[in-house]
């Protein structure tokens, strides 16, 4: 038996209107045995058996095919009944009445939905048996036509079974892809930005306090490519970013201190804030001033050099609004419609540092929050990123 007729028989199994159709088959024409047996040119096999007349076969027994009337059924597509097989024109002197001891027989074609052979469902009783001319053939070739709609319908759900198994093989995998870039990467990179803190310290020698301060900035720049990377793998392979919710009286100076340490970063540049009330809104502090870090900073490096970098947070209405607004060239329109995508960044002849997934991440924080982020750009106004979170304001 190969493999596939064994997986047919387990979709024939699993179809639990089949022993209802045999059963009914043999209340209908009062006939002891009935079956669903897949027949192909070399094979004929039973899938489902009902048998009160001690014919002796069972599920998976397998007969010569060539003794069957199935083998023609499979070449014609036809049905075959058979009233009384000894007096049959046609049957009277066929070998397979003989051999299987019958006299009334009735099987009837079943066709895949694509119009391939499957089998045939077929019923047998050494007693004669009026069956032509009545409604028992086009009862049982109404059953074969159901049964066929049933195994394709359980095979697609045995499909989907298996998609969905091997996906959460995946989702295990990027699991443990995500663990090992939030431990097993992350953890040597604080060991490294630490000690070279603690040498630059410690050290005496200019040279050598500047190497150890090399070492550590070298260390945050590593920690922070790989806490985008670990963001990423989370919004694009796993359940998206997590959040830690809960009112943020103090959201306002996380704000303010993420602008001032950008600021001590690029002390050239200014970096104006106009932040409102915004005390008390449902957000992952955190993660809201990472989002903000984050457009700051893409402000810095891609808007004009001289120009200023204004930062507005405030209630307008039913929505948080925060935004970041820098002068320069406006970007094209299809690179607006990139620029959330991970690993995206403007076409430029200057190299850029980073992984292109600021945007991105700051995107997957404003969905995560159940907001959205918008960009406008023109050679008048310049450019605004704006995160909008709609949310009803504080009283």
């Amino acid at each position: 038996m190969t493999d596939a007729i064994t997986a047919d028989i387990a979709t024939i199994g699993r179809i639990n209107a089949v022993p209802a159709l045999l059963q009914v088959i043999c209340e209908t024409t009062g006939m002891r045995f009935a079956a669903v047996a897949r027949v192909t040119d070399v094979s004929w096999t039973a899938c489902a058996v009902l048998d009160s007349l001690g014919f002796g076969l069972a599920v998976g027994g397998e007969l010569d095919v060539e003794s069957t009337l199935c083998h023609e059924i499979h070449g014609t597509h036809r049905t075959i009944v058979i009233d009384k097989a000894s007096e049959d024109e046609t049957y009277c002197q066929h070998h397979t009445p003989r051999i299987y001891r019958f006299e009334s027989y009735i099987s009837v074609p079943v066709l895949r939905t694509d119009g391939r052979f499957f089998g045939t469902i077929c019923a047998l009783d050494p007693e004669p048996a009026a069956l032509k001319g009545s409604a028992i053939q086009p009862m049982m070739e109404s059953f074969a036509r159901l049964l066929s709609l049933q195994i394709e319908s359980e095979e697609n759900a045995q499909r989907t079974e298996r998609a969905l198994r091997e996906e959460r093989a995946m989702a295990e995998v990027r699991e443990q892809f995500i663990a090992v870039l939030g431990h097993d990467l992350r953890n040597p990179l604080f060991a490294i930005t630490a000690g070279a803190e603690l040498l630059a310290q410690r050290l005496e020698d200019e040279k050598s306090r500047a190497i150890a301060r090399h070492i550590h900035t070298c260390g945050r720049r590593g920690s922070q490519l790989v806490r985008d990377m670990l963001d990423f793998a989370r919004g694009r392979l796993g359940d998206g970013i997590p959040l830690n919710l809960q009112p943020c009286p103090d959201l306002a100076e996380g704000l303010r201190h993420v602008a001032s340490e950008l600021q001590r970063v690029h002390p050239q540049r200014r970096i104006t804030l106009d932040i409102g009330d915004i005390g008390g809104l449902l957000c992952d502090r955190e993660r809201i001033a990472q989002l903000l870090s984050n457009l700051i900073a893409n402000a810095l490096v891609h808007g004009e050099p001289g120009g200023p970098v204004a930062v507005h947070a405030a209630f307008h209405g039913t929505e948080f609004v925060l935004s970041v607004h820098n002068l320069g060239e406006p970007i094209a329109p299809p690179t607006l419609a990139l620029l959330f995508q991970p690993f995206s960044r403007p076409v430029s002849d200057t190299p850029r540092q980073g992984l292109g997934l600021g945007l991105y991440i700051a995107n997957q924080i404003a969905l995560s929050h159940g907001g959205r982020m918008e960009v406008r750009s023109n050679e008048v106004d310049g450019t605004v990123f704006s995160f909008h979170l709609p949310v009803a304001p504080p009283a």
